[in-house]
C-alpha cells in the first residue's frame, strides 16, 4: 500500500494544522489532538501499516520547518490511536480464544468447527490436554506467551479451567506439552503436579483427554504417587478398578482388614506391601524405600502373611494383595469406607 491509497480523509485538515502552528507558533489543542487519535484508531481498524500511517503525516510536515513540534504531537496522537485499537483488538481476540477454549473442553458444540477455523485448529485431528495444579495469578499469561512464540498461536490453546491451567496441543506435536511441563516447573511453586490426557481425535476427543488429565492428577493424589508428572496411559487400570466400587470395597475389606487390629496400626504394614510391589519384589530395595533394615521388612511381610493369609511371593496372591492395596489408598480406607 501507497501513501496515495490512503483514504483522502484519514490525514484531512493535517496540513492545515501544521501550517496554523508553523505561522503562530501555538500547539495543537485538545481536540485537534482528540482527532489524530481517532484517526490513528481508524487507520488500525483498516488495516494500514502503522509505518505508511507516520510517513504520510511526516510528508505532510515537509516545507513547514516552524511546524516540528506540532508535527511531533500530531504523529504521537496518532500513534496513540493506533496502538490503543491493536490493544482492543488484541483482547477482544484473547477473549474470544478463551470462550472457546472453554466452551471446547466442556463439549459445547455451537459452532465449534467454525470457531476453531478463525484460529487455525483442525478440530478433525487428534490433540492431547495437559493439565497443571499450583496456578498462581500471572502465571497462565506468561506461559501462553511463551508456548505461543515457540509454536505458533494455531497450534496450542492455554486457558484455565476449574483452577487448573489447561494446555490443548495437537498429538503430533508431542514437544508442546513438554514445553508447557518445563515452564509449568520453572514458575509454579513447590506442589506442582501435571497431568497428561491420551490422545484423542475431534471436539469430543478433547474433552476425553481433558477429563484424563484432570483424573490422573486425582489418581496420583489417591495413590500418594511422588511423581511431578503422570500420564493417564500408565494409569488406565485405575479407572476400571472404579467402575465396580462396591467389588473393590469388598475385596479390600475381605483382604485388608484383618491389618487393622495390627499392634502398630495398619498403616506401616500398608506402605510396607506398597515398598515391595515398587521394588518389584524386592526386600533389599523395599527396605531402603522405607529407611529400613531387610530383615524389619522380612518380619513385616510374615505378619501380614500371618494376619491376611496372602503373600506377596505367590504371584496369584501378590496381584490379589496389590489390587486390594491400590483399591485401599484410591477409596481411602478405612477411613472412606462405610461401616
Amino acid at each position: 500500500m501507497a501513501i496515495s491509497e490512503m483514504p483522502a480523509d484519514l490525514l484531512g485538515g493535517h496540513r492545515k494544522v501544521l501550517a496554523e502552528s508553523a505561522a503562530t507558533g501555538r500547539l495543537p489543542d485538545r481536540a485537534a489532538l482528540d482527532a489524530y487519535r481517532a484517526a490513528g484508531t481508524r487507520a488500525a481498524e483498516l488495516g494500514i501499516p502503522l509505518r505508511l500511517l507516520v510517513d504520510g503525516a511526516l510528508a505532510d510536515g515537509e516545507g513547514l520547518p516552524g511546524a516540528l513540534p506540532a508535527l511531533r504531537k500530531a504523529v504521537s496522537a496518532l500513534m496513540e490511536g493506533y496502538e490503543r485499537a491493536q490493544l482492543v483488538a488484541i483482547r477482544t481476540e484473547e477473549a474470544a480464544r478463551r470462550e472457546f477454549v472453554d466452551d471446547l473442553l466442556q463439549g459445547r458444540a455451537e459452532r465449534l468447527a467454525e470457531r476453531a477455523e478463525h484460529f487455525g485448529l483442525r478440530l478433525a485431528e487428534s490433540y492431547v490436554v495437559a493439565v497443571a495444579r499450583g496456578l498462581r495469578e500471572g502465571d497462565q499469561e506468561r506461559i501462553e506467551r511463551d508456548l505461543i512464540a515457540r509454536f505458533g498461536s494455531h497450534n496450542v490453546l492455554v486457558a484455565v479451567r476449574d483452577g487448573l491451567l489447561v494446555c490443548v496441543a495437537p498429538a503430533t506435536l508431542p514437544a508442546a506439552v513438554g514445553e508447557f511441563t518445563h515452564h509449568v516447573r520453572a514458575r509454579f511453586p513447590a506442589g506442582w503436579r501435571v497431568g497428561v490426557g491420551r490422545a484423542h481425535r475431534g471436539p469430543g476427543g478433547v474433552v476425553a483427554s481433558y477429563r484424563e488429565a484432570a483424573q490422573a492428577l486425582e489418581l496420583a493424589d489417591g495413590l500418594k504417587l511422588k511423581i511431578d508428572v503422570v500420564k493417564a496411559a500408565d494409569l488406565l487400570v485405575f479407572p476400571v478398578l472404579l467402575r465396580d466400587r462396591s467389588a473393590i470395597e469388598d475385596l479390600v475389606t475381605s483382604v485388608l482388614s484383618p491389618l487393622l487390629g495390627a499392634r502398630g496400626g495398619h498403616e506401616p504394614l500398608l506402605e510396607t506391601l506398597e515398598a515391595i510391589f515398587a521394588s518389584h519384589g524386592n526386600q533389599t530395595a523395599a527396605a531402603r524405600r522405607l529407611g529400613l533394615s531387610p530383615r524389619a521388612v522380612t518380619y513385616r511381610l510374615e505378619r501380614i502373611r500371618r494376619l491376611t493369609g496372602f503373600s506377596p511371593d505367590d504371584p496369584t496372591q501378590r496381584f490379589t494383595l496389590e489390587t486390594a492395596v491400590l483399591g485401599a489408598r484410591l477409596l481411602g480406607w478405612p477411613a472412606g469406607f462405610s461401616s
